[in-house]
């Protein structure tokens, strides 16, 4: 993305935010609270128009609450101390662990090798790595685009499959397919695969739900790991590879990792933390309910001590200190649309219009706008920030059991990630790679959410009332 202004872009997001302040608010509403709303939008709009990189649109927002003394500055700096977003950040350094040591590769490549004597089996190889990496990796396009995408691209070539030679379908378009959707439902899986999954675990802790980690990772394991058995398999039947052997991925698989050599001490030292890190999340409650950031600190701890990574390493991705302005400012502008009383207002007002409606009925309603209008969003986390917390209250008020409730959006805000070519961060890069048309990928997008739809709220809505969530 460009860093320069873009004229057109901005001038729209400046009018929204100004009609919006001008408006008349209702006299239920504190007038800052509506101001925020105006400020809040408007960075929504600058973020889906682009009109600047969305951490520019964040520090501009927050200039802008603090200069309109909206909130104080404490106030307007106060999401920078928000435990929850130090948690993604330092999952991000973590991240980095895996690929400078080469692990995430090694363990893609030993998948490939392990499944990929036949194209459905290289599918599933590609899909079960981004199983594996997708707890300690919380950009899904770091992993899906960083690790998986360029072994896809490899794989592809290997077999002779490109789009600049008319041969994509040969097996190219089947593997770029597959490794995206594979990603979109290992992002919904666990609470630190998507770098916006903790700021829904912040605006449910507003309303009162704690989402601890190994809540989410127990609640999606039965629907997650169904979707990715179903998936790979429904897209190798209705959008098959022209090669159904495949043994030369094995081939290159072995070539990879007898290039790579013996796992090296690093790498016995990434994976070592990484099982750490699995303990200290699931096992938080045993542990005198261990804070997840805590637990990402610890390990972040070991990789600086042991040198896996160095404070250069840390400096150097950009993508952790991107989040944590961006983030924060989200964040607290939720916060305080909350703590000034807009959304119990908002909630409270569509409550009323659906009063009497059995809440089931209305909360799947209330779920598939939330899921489908992601048509008109080139960004996970602005839809959550713009959609996420006004859904859950209403979902709450509508009676709805609140840990369900926030678990079912929360898997949405990944799910809908399905849709288009421009829906989260590894979509470009696999859209753009040129192996799958346009019509193809809504066409195959919009039937696997309604496939996912299905499993998770049939099969895991079996699951989530086992677990007692309703």
């Amino acid at each position: 993305m460009s860093a320069t202004l873009k004229p057109i872009p901005a001038l729209v997001t400046v009018l929204v935010g100004i009609v919006l302040w001008l408006l008349p608010h209702p006299a239920a509403v504190d007038v800052r609270a509506w101001h925020l709303l105006a400020i809040f939008i408007a960075t929504i709009v600058g973020i889906i128009l682009k009109a600047l990189p969305m951490g520019a649109m964040a520090m501009i927002a927050i200039a802008v609450t603090a200069l309109t003394r909206t909130l104080s500055i404490g106030e307007s700096l106060s999401g920078f101390a928000n435990s929850t977003i130090w948690l993604i950040v330092t999952a991000f350094f973590i991240a980095r662990g895996f690929i400078k040591t080469g692990l995430g590769r090694r363990i893609a490549f030993l998948f490939v090798a392990l499944l990929g004597k036949r194209s459905l089996g290289l599918g599933y190889g590609l899909v079960a790595a981004d199983l594996v990496l997708a707890p300690a990796i919380p950009s899904n396009t770091a992993r899906a685009g960083g690790v998986v995408f360029p072994i896809m691209r490899a794989l592809a070539n290997a077999f002779q499959s490109e789009p600049s030679t008319g041969t994509a379908r040969k097996i190219g378009a089947y593997l770029a397919t597959t490794a995206f959707q594979g990603t979109v439902i290992t992002s919904a899986m666990f609470l630190t695969a998507m770098a916006a999954n903790p700021l829904i675990v912040k605006f449910a802790a507003d309303q009162g739900i704690t989402l601890s980690w190994g809540t989410w990772a127990l609640a999606a394991a039965l629907p997650g790991i169904a979707s990715l058995i179903v998936i790979p398999w429904v897209i190798y039947v209705l959008y098959p590879p022209e090669i159904k052997e495949t043994p030369a991925a094995t081939q290159l698989a072995h070539r990879e990792l007898q290039r790579m050599g013996p796992v090296a001490p690093r790498e016995w030292i990434m994976l070592a933390t990484f099982v750490l890190l699995l303990v200290l999340w699931i096992f938080a409650p045993q542990l005198g309910d261990l804070n997840a950031t805590t637990a990402a600190l610890t390990g972040l701890l070991v990789l600086l001590l042991t040198g896996v990574l160095t404070w250069q390493d840390l400096l150097e991705e950009r993508g952790a200190w991107d989040t944590l302005v961006w983030f924060s400012a989200l964040v607290m502008m939720a916060t305080f649309l909350s703590k000034l009383g807009l959304i119990p207002w908002f909630s409270k007002e569509m409550g009323g219009l659906v009063a009497g409606t059995y809440w089931v009925t209305a909360f799947a309603i209330l779920v598939l706008v939330y899921f489908y209008s992601h048509y008109f969003f080139a960004s996970q986390t602005a839809h959550i920030s713009a959609m996420y917390p006004a859904f859950l209250a209403v979902a709450l008020g509508l009676g709805a059991p609140p840990l369900l409730a926030a678990l079912v959006l929360a898997f949405s805000s990944n799910l809908f990630s399905s849709l288009t070519h421009y829906a989260t961060g590894p979509a470009p890069v696999y859209f753009g790679a040129g192996y799958v048309e346009l019509g193809t990928w809504w066409g195959l997008g919009f039937l696997i959410s309604v496939i996912n739809i299905v499993i998770w709220v049939g099969l895991g809505g079996l699951w989530w009332k086992v677990l007692g969530l309703w």
